[in-house]
Protein backbone atom coordinates (compact mmCIF):
# COMPACT_ATOMS: atom_id res chain seq x y z
CA UNK A 1 0.00 0.00 0.00
CA UNK A 2 1.48 3.27 -1.24
CA UNK A 3 0.84 5.54 2.04
CA UNK A 4 1.31 9.53 1.61
CA UNK A 5 1.22 10.83 5.35
CA UNK A 6 -0.74 14.33 5.00
CA UNK A 7 1.50 17.27 5.54
CA UNK A 8 -0.18 20.04 8.11
CA UNK A 9 1.00 23.55 7.82
CA UNK A 10 3.94 24.48 9.72
CA UNK A 11 3.79 28.06 11.37
CA UNK A 12 7.14 29.08 11.61
CA UNK A 13 7.11 32.67 13.11
CA UNK A 14 5.33 30.54 15.93
CA UNK A 15 7.77 30.43 19.03
CA UNK A 16 7.33 30.32 22.95
CA UNK A 17 9.54 31.97 25.46
CA UNK A 18 10.59 29.87 27.99
CA UNK A 19 12.91 31.54 30.65
CA UNK A 20 14.45 32.90 27.61
CA UNK A 21 14.57 29.58 25.81
CA UNK A 22 13.05 29.71 22.24
CA UNK A 23 11.20 26.70 21.40
CA UNK A 24 9.79 26.92 18.04
CA UNK A 25 5.84 25.67 18.20
CA UNK A 26 5.13 24.85 14.16
CA UNK A 27 1.80 22.99 15.76
CA UNK A 28 0.16 25.22 18.06
CA UNK A 29 -3.02 25.55 16.07
CA UNK A 30 -3.87 21.68 16.87
CA UNK A 31 -4.40 22.40 20.27
CA UNK A 32 -7.99 23.86 19.25
CA UNK A 33 -10.14 20.87 18.59
CA UNK A 34 -12.66 23.21 16.91
CA UNK A 35 -10.75 25.19 14.46
CA UNK A 36 -11.39 24.83 10.66
CA UNK A 37 -8.01 23.58 10.16
CA UNK A 38 -7.39 21.00 13.06
CA UNK A 39 -11.13 19.86 11.40
CA UNK A 40 -9.67 19.53 8.07
CA UNK A 41 -6.45 17.56 9.52
CA UNK A 42 -8.41 15.29 10.76
CA UNK A 43 -10.81 14.62 7.72
CA UNK A 44 -7.46 13.75 6.01
CA UNK A 45 -6.00 11.25 7.96
CA UNK A 46 -9.20 9.33 8.57
CA UNK A 47 -8.92 9.30 4.86
CA UNK A 48 -5.61 7.76 4.56
CA UNK A 49 -6.56 5.38 8.05
CA UNK A 50 -9.63 3.98 7.51
CA UNK A 51 -8.94 2.28 3.74
CA UNK A 52 -6.20 0.63 5.51
CA UNK A 53 -8.12 -0.73 8.17
CA UNK A 54 -11.32 -1.77 6.13
CA UNK A 55 -8.75 -4.10 4.41
CA UNK A 56 -8.20 -5.83 7.62
CA UNK A 57 -9.30 -9.71 6.93
CA UNK A 58 -10.05 -10.40 10.02
CA UNK A 59 -11.56 -7.17 11.43
CA UNK A 60 -15.28 -8.45 11.07
CA UNK A 61 -14.67 -11.06 13.01
CA UNK A 62 -12.75 -9.90 15.73
CA UNK A 63 -15.65 -7.14 16.13
CA UNK A 64 -18.11 -10.15 16.06
CA UNK A 65 -16.15 -12.23 18.84
CA UNK A 66 -15.27 -9.30 20.89
CA UNK A 67 -19.00 -8.19 20.43
CA UNK A 68 -19.90 -12.03 21.70
CA UNK A 69 -17.35 -12.34 24.70
CA UNK A 70 -18.47 -9.07 26.12
CA UNK A 71 -22.15 -9.91 26.09
CA UNK A 72 -21.66 -11.53 29.59
CA UNK A 73 -23.90 -10.18 32.77
CA UNK A 74 -21.89 -7.65 34.71
CA UNK A 75 -22.52 -6.98 38.80
CA UNK A 76 -21.38 -4.66 41.29
CA UNK A 77 -21.37 -5.16 44.95
CA UNK A 78 -24.48 -5.20 46.75
CA UNK A 79 -24.59 -2.23 49.41
CA UNK A 80 -27.12 -1.76 51.99
CA UNK A 81 -29.10 1.51 52.36
CA UNK A 82 -31.22 0.84 55.44
CA UNK A 83 -33.67 -1.81 55.04
CA UNK A 84 -32.80 -2.58 51.23
CA UNK A 85 -29.95 -3.42 49.29
CA UNK A 86 -28.72 -1.66 45.90
CA UNK A 87 -26.27 -2.80 43.24
CA UNK A 88 -25.12 -1.82 39.76
CA UNK A 89 -26.02 -4.44 36.31
CA UNK A 90 -25.33 -4.70 33.04
CA UNK A 91 -27.26 -7.16 31.07
CA UNK A 92 -24.42 -7.71 28.71
CA UNK A 93 -24.37 -4.78 25.72
CA UNK A 94 -26.01 -1.73 27.82
CA UNK A 95 -24.24 1.33 26.79
CA UNK A 96 -24.53 1.75 30.96
CA UNK A 97 -25.11 0.20 34.30
CA UNK A 98 -28.07 0.16 36.00
CA UNK A 99 -29.30 0.46 39.36
CA UNK A 100 -31.40 -2.21 40.92
CA UNK A 101 -32.73 -2.59 44.30
CA UNK A 102 -34.00 -5.57 46.48
CA UNK A 103 -35.49 -5.71 49.75
CA UNK A 104 -33.36 -8.90 50.83
CA UNK A 105 -30.26 -10.24 48.94
CA UNK A 106 -32.41 -13.14 47.97
CA UNK A 107 -35.71 -11.22 47.50
CA UNK A 108 -36.52 -9.83 43.55
CA UNK A 109 -34.80 -7.03 42.07
CA UNK A 110 -35.98 -4.32 40.81
CA UNK A 111 -34.83 -1.08 38.41
CA UNK A 112 -34.27 1.78 40.50
CA UNK A 113 -32.42 3.75 38.11
CA UNK A 114 -31.88 3.08 34.48
CA UNK A 115 -29.23 6.10 32.80
CA UNK A 116 -29.98 4.20 29.45
CA UNK A 117 -33.25 6.05 29.66
CA UNK A 118 -32.28 9.37 29.67
CA UNK A 119 -30.70 9.70 25.94
CA UNK A 120 -31.50 8.13 22.43
CA UNK A 121 -27.51 7.19 22.00
CA UNK A 122 -26.79 6.05 25.25
CA UNK A 123 -24.10 8.65 26.35
CA UNK A 124 -25.67 9.90 29.42
CA UNK A 125 -23.85 8.37 32.35
CA UNK A 126 -24.47 8.02 36.19
CA UNK A 127 -21.05 9.80 37.59
CA UNK A 128 -21.67 9.46 41.46
CA UNK A 129 -24.08 8.50 44.11
CA UNK A 130 -24.75 10.21 47.86
CA UNK A 131 -27.86 8.29 49.95
CA UNK A 132 -27.99 10.77 52.81
CA UNK A 133 -27.48 9.42 56.14
CA UNK A 134 -31.27 7.90 56.41
CA UNK A 135 -31.17 6.33 53.48
CA UNK A 136 -34.49 8.24 52.31
CA UNK A 137 -32.66 10.30 49.74
CA UNK A 138 -30.76 10.21 46.98
CA UNK A 139 -28.29 12.88 45.27
CA UNK A 140 -26.66 11.40 41.85
CA UNK A 141 -24.21 12.90 39.21
CA UNK A 142 -25.30 12.80 35.39
CA UNK A 143 -22.54 13.30 32.55
CA UNK A 144 -22.83 13.59 29.16
CA UNK A 145 -20.80 12.31 26.00
CA UNK A 146 -18.16 11.18 28.64
CA UNK A 147 -18.19 15.39 29.61
CA UNK A 148 -16.45 16.07 33.04
CA UNK A 149 -19.14 18.46 33.77
CA UNK A 150 -21.65 16.90 35.90
CA UNK A 151 -25.56 17.50 36.81
CA UNK A 152 -26.73 16.94 40.09
CA UNK A 153 -29.97 15.73 40.14
CA UNK A 154 -32.22 14.50 43.20
CA UNK A 155 -34.52 11.97 43.93
CA UNK A 156 -36.84 10.70 46.90
CA UNK A 157 -36.30 6.57 47.58
CA UNK A 158 -39.50 5.32 48.19
CA UNK A 159 -41.34 5.22 45.40
CA UNK A 160 -38.86 6.39 43.86
CA UNK A 161 -39.88 9.96 43.35
CA UNK A 162 -37.71 12.33 41.37
CA UNK A 163 -37.51 16.09 43.18
CA UNK A 164 -36.83 19.50 41.22
CA UNK A 165 -33.82 20.33 42.82
CA UNK A 166 -30.92 20.41 40.10
CA UNK A 167 -27.24 21.74 40.18
CA UNK A 168 -25.02 22.59 37.49
CA UNK A 169 -21.48 23.64 36.76
CA UNK A 170 -20.28 21.06 38.55
CA UNK A 171 -16.89 19.81 38.36
CA UNK A 172 -14.56 17.32 40.58
CA UNK A 173 -16.96 17.54 42.82
CA UNK A 174 -17.69 16.12 46.15
CA UNK A 175 -21.12 15.15 47.48
CA UNK A 176 -21.82 14.74 50.95
CA UNK A 177 -25.19 15.26 53.30
CA UNK A 178 -25.11 16.41 56.74
CA UNK A 179 -27.03 13.98 58.76
CA UNK A 180 -30.21 15.68 59.30
CA UNK A 181 -31.06 14.97 55.53
CA UNK A 182 -31.66 18.72 54.62
CA UNK A 183 -28.70 18.97 52.48
CA UNK A 184 -25.39 18.21 50.45
CA UNK A 185 -21.98 19.71 50.17
CA UNK A 186 -20.59 19.94 46.46
CA UNK A 187 -18.52 21.72 44.41
CA UNK A 188 -18.96 24.14 41.40
CA UNK A 189 -16.93 26.75 39.12
CA UNK A 190 -18.04 29.91 38.04
CA UNK A 191 -19.31 30.67 34.71
CA UNK A 192 -16.94 29.65 32.27
CA UNK A 193 -15.58 31.41 28.67
CA UNK A 194 -15.81 29.15 26.03
CA UNK A 195 -17.73 25.59 25.33
CA UNK A 196 -18.51 23.66 28.62
CA UNK A 197 -19.47 20.55 27.08
CA UNK A 198 -15.93 18.45 27.91
CA UNK A 199 -13.83 19.29 24.64
CA UNK A 200 -12.31 22.31 26.07
CA UNK A 201 -8.73 22.11 26.40
CA UNK A 202 -8.17 24.96 28.99
CA UNK A 203 -8.06 24.40 32.57
CA UNK A 204 -10.80 25.84 35.24
CA UNK A 205 -10.04 27.89 38.09
CA UNK A 206 -11.57 29.05 41.59
CA UNK A 207 -13.17 26.00 41.63
CA UNK A 208 -15.52 26.75 45.36
CA UNK A 209 -17.58 24.51 47.92
CA UNK A 210 -21.51 25.04 48.37
CA UNK A 211 -24.13 23.78 50.77
CA UNK A 212 -27.29 22.85 48.72
CA UNK A 213 -30.84 22.69 50.97
CA UNK A 214 -32.97 20.06 49.54
CA UNK A 215 -35.88 22.15 48.14
CA UNK A 216 -34.51 25.23 47.30
CA UNK A 217 -33.31 26.46 43.76
CA UNK A 218 -29.73 26.63 42.86
CA UNK A 219 -29.52 30.23 43.26
CA UNK A 220 -29.53 30.32 47.01
CA UNK A 221 -26.65 27.55 47.33
CA UNK A 222 -24.81 28.66 50.16
CA UNK A 223 -21.22 29.57 49.85
CA UNK A 224 -18.84 27.15 52.16
CA UNK A 225 -15.59 27.80 51.18
CA UNK A 226 -13.44 29.23 48.23
CA UNK A 227 -10.04 30.09 47.82
CA UNK A 228 -9.86 33.39 46.00
CA UNK A 229 -5.60 33.80 46.18
CA UNK A 230 -5.00 29.84 44.98
CA UNK A 231 -7.57 29.67 42.37
CA UNK A 232 -5.83 26.18 41.25
CA UNK A 233 -7.02 24.39 44.54
CA UNK A 234 -9.54 21.91 44.26
CA UNK A 235 -11.18 20.79 47.27
CA UNK A 236 -13.80 17.87 48.92
CA UNK A 237 -16.03 17.87 51.70
CA UNK A 238 -16.98 15.08 53.76
CA UNK A 239 -19.40 14.54 56.80
CA UNK A 240 -18.17 12.34 59.30
CA UNK A 241 -19.69 9.34 60.21
CA UNK A 242 -21.34 10.71 63.29
CA UNK A 243 -22.62 13.57 61.47
CA UNK A 244 -20.72 16.30 64.14
CA UNK A 245 -17.96 17.53 61.73
CA UNK A 246 -17.21 18.19 57.73
CA UNK A 247 -14.03 17.42 56.92
CA UNK A 248 -12.08 19.87 53.87
CA UNK A 249 -9.48 17.98 52.06
CA UNK A 250 -7.45 20.54 49.62
CA UNK A 251 -5.79 19.55 46.74
CA UNK A 252 -3.44 21.39 44.22
CA UNK A 253 -2.29 19.50 41.12
CA UNK A 254 -2.10 15.65 41.07
CA UNK A 255 0.38 15.12 43.57
CA UNK A 256 -0.60 12.79 47.01
CA UNK A 257 -0.67 15.61 49.35
CA UNK A 258 -3.59 17.79 51.00
CA UNK A 259 -4.40 20.33 53.24
CA UNK A 260 -6.83 19.10 56.55
CA UNK A 261 -9.77 21.56 57.56
CA UNK A 262 -12.83 20.86 59.57
CA UNK A 263 -15.71 22.26 61.40
CA UNK A 264 -17.79 21.24 63.82
CA UNK A 265 -21.16 21.24 62.59
CA UNK A 266 -22.24 21.41 66.34
CA UNK A 267 -21.08 25.04 67.04
CA UNK A 268 -23.23 26.43 64.49
CA UNK A 269 -26.11 27.37 66.52
CA UNK A 270 -27.83 28.67 62.86
CA UNK A 271 -26.59 26.02 60.85
CA UNK A 272 -24.82 26.68 57.65
CA UNK A 273 -25.30 30.18 56.72
CA UNK A 274 -22.00 31.09 54.97
CA UNK A 275 -18.36 30.71 55.06
CA UNK A 276 -17.80 27.97 57.63
CA UNK A 277 -15.20 28.89 60.68
CA UNK A 278 -12.77 26.38 59.86
CA UNK A 279 -10.24 24.73 61.85
CA UNK A 280 -7.08 24.66 59.73
CA UNK A 281 -6.13 21.21 61.31
CA UNK A 282 -3.17 20.77 58.28
CA UNK A 283 -2.29 23.75 56.24
CA UNK A 284 0.77 22.54 54.40
CA UNK A 285 0.88 20.02 51.15
CA UNK A 286 3.97 18.05 53.06
CA UNK A 287 1.40 14.72 53.19
CA UNK A 288 -1.73 13.24 52.11
CA UNK A 289 -4.38 12.33 54.60
CA UNK A 290 -7.59 9.98 53.98
CA UNK A 291 -10.33 10.18 56.49
CA UNK A 292 -11.41 6.97 57.84
CA UNK A 293 -13.86 6.90 60.45
CA UNK A 294 -13.88 9.06 63.84
CA UNK A 295 -14.85 7.84 67.54
CA UNK A 296 -15.83 11.21 68.83
CA UNK A 297 -13.30 13.93 68.37
CA UNK A 298 -10.15 10.89 67.46
CA UNK A 299 -10.07 11.01 63.96
CA UNK A 300 -8.53 7.81 61.95
CA UNK A 301 -6.37 8.86 58.30
CA UNK A 302 -5.00 6.84 56.05
CA UNK A 303 -1.41 9.17 55.69
CA UNK A 304 1.73 8.69 53.81
CA UNK A 305 3.45 11.46 56.37
CA UNK A 306 6.76 9.33 57.28
CA UNK A 307 5.49 6.57 55.25
CA UNK A 308 5.49 6.08 51.77
CA UNK A 309 3.62 2.82 51.56
CA UNK A 310 1.60 4.50 54.09
CA UNK A 311 -0.22 4.06 57.48
CA UNK A 312 -3.20 4.76 59.86
CA UNK A 313 -2.84 7.51 62.34
CA UNK A 314 -5.21 8.91 64.87
CA UNK A 315 -5.65 12.59 65.72
CA UNK A 316 -7.73 13.78 68.26
CA UNK A 317 -8.90 17.25 67.46
CA UNK A 318 -8.74 18.35 71.29
CA UNK A 319 -5.41 17.61 70.92
CA UNK A 320 -3.51 18.63 67.75
CA UNK A 321 -0.52 19.22 67.84
CA UNK A 322 1.56 16.61 65.94
CA UNK A 323 3.53 15.54 68.79
CA UNK A 324 0.21 14.22 70.34
CA UNK A 325 -0.69 11.86 67.32
CA UNK A 326 -0.98 7.86 67.57
CA UNK A 327 -0.21 5.54 64.97
CA UNK A 328 -2.81 2.83 64.94
CA UNK A 329 -1.43 0.84 62.15
CA UNK A 330 2.82 1.23 61.32
CA UNK A 331 3.58 1.45 57.89
CA UNK A 332 4.03 -2.18 56.09
CA UNK A 333 8.13 -2.92 55.67
CA UNK A 334 7.42 -3.75 51.88
CA UNK A 335 3.53 -3.26 50.86
CA UNK A 336 1.01 -0.64 50.01
CA UNK A 337 -1.98 0.47 52.79
CA UNK A 338 -4.40 1.22 49.35
CA UNK A 339 -7.22 2.02 51.20
CA UNK A 340 -9.23 1.81 54.13
CA UNK A 341 -12.66 1.63 55.90
CA UNK A 342 -14.46 1.18 59.06
CA UNK A 343 -17.21 -1.99 59.17
CA UNK A 344 -19.41 -2.82 62.54
CA UNK A 345 -18.33 -0.07 64.48
CA UNK A 346 -15.41 -1.98 65.78
CA UNK A 347 -13.50 -3.52 62.36
CA UNK A 348 -10.99 -1.81 60.22
CA UNK A 349 -11.26 -3.72 56.96
CA UNK A 350 -7.79 -2.67 55.15
CA UNK A 351 -6.44 -3.65 51.22
CA UNK A 352 -2.78 -4.14 51.03
CA UNK A 353 -1.02 -3.82 47.59
CA UNK A 354 1.79 -6.65 47.63
CA UNK A 355 3.65 -6.82 44.22
CA UNK A 356 1.27 -5.70 42.60
CA UNK A 357 -1.42 -8.21 44.06
CA UNK A 358 -4.37 -7.19 46.28
CA UNK A 359 -4.52 -8.31 50.16
CA UNK A 360 -7.62 -7.84 52.06
CA UNK A 361 -7.31 -8.20 56.33
CA UNK A 362 -8.93 -7.36 59.30
CA UNK A 363 -7.91 -4.83 62.45
CA UNK A 364 -9.49 -3.93 64.79
CA UNK A 365 -10.52 -0.33 65.35
CA UNK A 366 -9.86 0.57 69.37
CA UNK A 367 -6.19 -1.19 68.73
CA UNK A 368 -4.70 -1.64 65.82
CA UNK A 369 -4.16 -5.77 66.19
CA UNK A 370 -4.87 -7.17 63.39
CA UNK A 371 -7.25 -10.35 63.20
CA UNK A 372 -7.43 -12.29 59.75
CA UNK A 373 -6.44 -12.34 56.22
CA UNK A 374 -9.55 -12.11 54.06
CA UNK A 375 -9.44 -15.11 50.82
CA UNK A 376 -8.09 -13.62 47.68
CA UNK A 377 -6.37 -15.03 44.61
CA UNK A 378 -4.04 -13.41 42.81
CA UNK A 379 -5.51 -10.30 41.72
CA UNK A 380 -7.22 -6.94 42.07
CA UNK A 381 -10.04 -5.79 44.37
CA UNK A 382 -12.55 -4.32 41.54
CA UNK A 383 -15.12 -3.27 44.26
CA UNK A 384 -16.17 -3.04 47.89
CA UNK A 385 -19.13 -2.01 49.76
CA UNK A 386 -19.43 -2.11 53.84
CA UNK A 387 -19.89 1.01 55.80
CA UNK A 388 -19.44 1.64 59.94
CA UNK A 389 -22.90 1.35 60.33
CA UNK A 390 -23.57 -1.86 58.09
CA UNK A 391 -22.38 -6.09 59.71
CA UNK A 392 -21.50 -7.15 56.40
CA UNK A 393 -19.26 -6.46 53.38
CA UNK A 394 -18.78 -7.35 49.92
CA UNK A 395 -15.88 -7.38 48.04
CA UNK A 396 -14.97 -8.24 44.20
CA UNK A 397 -12.38 -9.64 42.87
CA UNK A 398 -11.39 -9.67 39.28
CA UNK A 399 -7.82 -10.68 37.59
CA UNK A 400 -6.72 -10.70 33.96
CA UNK A 401 -8.57 -14.09 33.90
CA UNK A 402 -11.41 -13.77 36.44
CA UNK A 403 -14.18 -11.64 35.34
CA UNK A 404 -15.57 -11.33 38.57
CA UNK A 405 -16.23 -12.88 41.76
CA UNK A 406 -18.01 -11.12 44.67
CA UNK A 407 -17.86 -12.62 48.39
CA UNK A 408 -20.13 -11.66 51.15
CA UNK A 409 -18.96 -11.53 54.81
CA UNK A 410 -21.15 -11.00 57.76
CA UNK A 411 -18.89 -9.44 60.76
CA UNK A 412 -21.97 -10.04 63.19
CA UNK A 413 -21.14 -13.58 63.77
CA UNK A 414 -18.55 -15.36 65.61
CA UNK A 415 -16.85 -17.46 62.49
CA UNK A 416 -15.65 -14.92 60.33
CA UNK A 417 -15.58 -16.91 56.52
CA UNK A 418 -16.90 -14.88 53.07
CA UNK A 419 -18.41 -17.00 51.29
CA UNK A 420 -18.95 -16.63 47.31
CA UNK A 421 -22.23 -14.11 46.36
CA UNK A 422 -22.37 -14.17 42.69
CA UNK A 423 -19.44 -15.25 40.48
CA UNK A 424 -19.43 -14.46 36.38
CA UNK A 425 -19.05 -17.25 33.96
CA UNK A 426 -18.20 -16.50 30.19
CA UNK A 427 -19.63 -18.90 27.66
CA UNK A 428 -17.21 -20.41 25.45
CA UNK A 429 -14.01 -19.42 26.86
CA UNK A 430 -11.85 -21.94 28.92
CA UNK A 431 -9.43 -20.17 31.36
CA UNK A 432 -7.57 -23.29 32.75
CA UNK A 433 -6.17 -22.99 28.78
CA UNK A 434 -4.43 -19.89 30.33
CA UNK A 435 -1.70 -18.61 32.66
CA UNK A 436 -0.92 -15.29 34.18
CA UNK A 437 2.98 -15.21 35.36
CA UNK A 438 4.96 -12.29 37.18
CA UNK A 439 8.49 -11.94 36.16
CA UNK A 440 10.62 -9.00 38.15
CA UNK A 441 13.57 -7.86 35.11
CA UNK A 442 16.22 -5.33 35.88
CA UNK A 443 16.02 -1.77 34.66
CA UNK A 444 18.83 0.18 33.16
CA UNK A 445 20.17 1.27 36.69
CA UNK A 446 19.35 -2.34 38.44
CA UNK A 447 15.83 -1.70 39.51
CA UNK A 448 13.69 -4.95 39.52
CA UNK A 449 10.77 -4.02 38.24
CA UNK A 450 7.54 -6.21 38.29
CA UNK A 451 5.58 -7.30 34.98
CA UNK A 452 2.48 -9.33 34.49
CA UNK A 453 2.43 -11.99 31.40
CA UNK A 454 -0.47 -13.44 30.19
CA UNK A 455 -0.65 -16.31 27.37
CA UNK A 456 -2.27 -19.07 26.07
CA UNK A 457 -0.36 -22.84 28.15
CA UNK A 458 2.78 -24.29 26.96
CA UNK A 459 3.83 -22.04 24.26
CA UNK A 460 7.17 -22.20 22.72
CA UNK A 461 9.43 -18.79 23.66
CA UNK A 462 11.11 -18.77 20.44
CA UNK A 463 10.50 -15.38 19.53
CA UNK A 464 7.41 -15.96 17.20
CA UNK A 465 4.82 -14.43 19.49
CA UNK A 466 3.07 -10.91 19.19
CA UNK A 467 3.33 -9.08 21.79
CA UNK A 468 1.27 -6.19 23.09
CA UNK A 469 2.75 -3.96 25.98
CA UNK A 470 1.02 -1.91 28.12
CA UNK A 471 2.68 0.53 30.40
CA UNK A 472 1.13 4.19 32.25
CA UNK A 473 3.85 4.83 34.88
CA UNK A 474 2.06 7.83 36.88
CA UNK A 475 0.10 10.14 38.91
CA UNK A 476 0.54 7.14 41.75
CA UNK A 477 -1.36 5.45 39.96
CA UNK A 478 -0.76 1.07 40.36
CA UNK A 479 -1.90 -1.29 37.30
CA UNK A 480 -3.13 -4.11 38.71
CA UNK A 481 -4.78 -7.16 37.45
CA UNK A 482 -8.12 -6.56 35.49
CA UNK A 483 -10.47 -8.44 33.21
CA UNK A 484 -9.71 -6.94 29.56
CA UNK A 485 -12.31 -8.79 27.06
CA UNK A 486 -9.71 -7.25 24.32
CA UNK A 487 -6.48 -8.87 25.60
CA UNK A 488 -8.31 -12.13 25.83
CA UNK A 489 -9.27 -12.23 21.95
CA UNK A 490 -5.55 -10.66 21.47
CA UNK A 491 -4.44 -13.58 23.63
CA UNK A 492 -6.81 -16.45 21.93
CA UNK A 493 -7.48 -15.59 18.19
CA UNK A 494 -4.24 -13.93 17.28
CA UNK A 495 -1.99 -15.99 19.49
CA UNK A 496 -0.59 -13.01 21.15
CA UNK A 497 1.11 -12.41 24.56
CA UNK A 498 -0.26 -9.77 27.17
CA UNK A 499 2.61 -7.57 29.01
CA UNK A 500 1.99 -5.06 32.06
CA UNK A 501 4.65 -3.74 33.23
CA UNK A 502 4.40 -1.86 36.62
CA UNK A 503 7.02 0.73 36.10
CA UNK A 504 8.24 3.90 38.20
CA UNK A 505 6.10 6.68 38.40
CA UNK A 506 2.79 4.50 39.41
CA UNK A 507 1.80 3.42 43.19
CA UNK A 508 2.81 0.05 42.83
CA UNK A 509 5.58 0.43 46.00
CA UNK A 510 4.15 3.72 47.08
CA UNK A 511 5.28 7.34 47.06
CA UNK A 512 9.07 6.25 46.87
CA UNK A 513 8.15 4.40 43.78
CA UNK A 514 6.38 7.71 42.66
CA UNK A 515 8.85 9.54 43.00
CA UNK A 516 11.32 7.78 41.30
CA UNK A 517 9.23 8.28 38.09
CA UNK A 518 8.93 11.68 37.98
CA UNK A 519 10.04 15.10 37.08
CA UNK A 520 13.75 15.00 36.47
CA UNK A 521 13.77 11.54 37.47
CA UNK A 522 10.95 10.73 34.44
CA UNK A 523 13.74 8.95 32.36
CA UNK A 524 13.44 5.99 34.94
CA UNK A 525 10.06 5.07 33.86
CA UNK A 526 11.12 5.04 29.80
CA UNK A 527 14.12 2.86 30.68
CA UNK A 528 11.88 0.92 32.66
CA UNK A 529 9.55 0.37 29.78
CA UNK A 530 12.23 -0.12 27.33
CA UNK A 531 13.38 -2.65 29.69
CA UNK A 532 10.63 -4.91 29.53
CA UNK A 533 10.87 -4.77 25.80
CA UNK A 534 14.51 -6.04 25.85
CA UNK A 535 13.26 -8.75 28.34
CA UNK A 536 10.32 -10.26 26.24
CA UNK A 537 12.79 -10.31 23.21
CA UNK A 538 15.79 -11.33 25.11
CA UNK A 539 13.46 -14.64 26.94
CA UNK A 540 12.53 -15.16 23.45
CA UNK A 541 8.28 -14.75 24.04
CA UNK A 542 8.61 -12.38 21.15
CA UNK A 543 10.81 -10.00 18.61
CA UNK A 544 10.81 -6.53 17.81
CA UNK A 545 8.94 -6.86 14.56
CA UNK A 546 6.21 -8.54 16.44
CA UNK A 547 6.57 -6.07 19.59
CA UNK A 548 3.28 -3.45 20.42
CA UNK A 549 3.81 -0.94 22.72
CA UNK A 550 0.83 1.17 24.29
CA UNK A 551 -0.14 3.74 26.64
CA UNK A 552 -2.57 6.38 27.20
CA UNK A 553 -2.90 9.94 28.74
CA UNK A 554 0.13 9.63 30.91
CA UNK A 555 0.81 6.28 29.27
CA UNK A 556 0.91 8.45 26.00
CA UNK A 557 3.95 10.09 26.48
CA UNK A 558 5.50 6.92 27.90
CA UNK A 559 5.08 5.64 24.18
CA UNK A 560 5.80 8.71 22.20
CA UNK A 561 8.94 8.96 24.30
CA UNK A 562 10.17 5.39 24.07
CA UNK A 563 9.26 5.32 20.41
CA UNK A 564 11.34 8.15 19.87
CA UNK A 565 13.86 7.10 21.79
CA UNK A 566 14.36 3.57 20.68
CA UNK A 567 12.42 3.12 17.52
CA UNK A 568 14.53 -0.11 16.48
CA UNK A 569 13.07 -1.75 19.52
CA UNK A 570 9.30 -1.98 18.52
CA UNK A 571 6.76 -3.02 15.59
CA UNK A 572 4.17 -0.88 16.50
CA UNK A 573 3.48 2.05 18.90
CA UNK A 574 -0.46 2.89 20.15
CA UNK A 575 -0.92 5.97 21.75
CA UNK A 576 -4.40 6.57 22.94
CA UNK A 577 -4.85 10.98 23.99
CA UNK A 578 -1.54 11.26 25.11
CA UNK A 579 -0.19 14.12 27.12
CA UNK A 580 2.79 14.80 24.57
CA UNK A 581 3.66 18.79 25.28
CA UNK A 582 4.67 18.62 28.79
CA UNK A 583 5.50 22.62 28.88
CA UNK A 584 2.03 23.20 28.34
CA UNK A 585 0.63 20.81 30.83
CA UNK A 586 -0.05 22.83 33.84
CA UNK A 587 -3.00 24.99 31.17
Amino acid sequence: MDVKYPEPERELDRVDDYHGIKVPDPYAWLEDPNCEQTKAFVEVQNKLTMPFLEKCKVRTRLQERMTELFDYPKYGCPCRKGNRYFYFHNSGLQNQYVLYVQDSLDGEAHEFLNPNKLSEDGTVALKMLAFSDDDEYLAYGLSQSGSDWITIKFLKVEGPEDLPDTLEKVKFSCLSWTHDGKGVFYNRYPEQEGSTDGTETTSNLHQKLYYHVLGTDQSQDILCAEFPDNPKWKSGAKVSDDGRYVGLSIREGCQPKNRLWYCDLHQLPNGITGLLPWVKLIDNFDAEYNYITNEGPVFSFRTNLNAPRYRVLNINLEQPAPSQWKQLIPQHPKDVLDWATCVNYKFLVVNYLKDVKDILQLYDLATGTFLKDLPLDVGSIGGYSGRKKNTEIFYQFTSYLTPGIIYHCDLSKETLEPKVFRKVEIKGFNFSEYQTVQVFYPSKDGTKIPMFIVHKKGIKQDGSHPVFLYGYGGFNISQTPHYNVAYLIFVRHLGGILAVANIRGGGEYGETWHQAGILGKKQNSFDDFQGAAEYLIEEGFTCKEKLTINGGSNGGLLVGACVNQRPDLFGCAVIEVGVMDMLKFHK
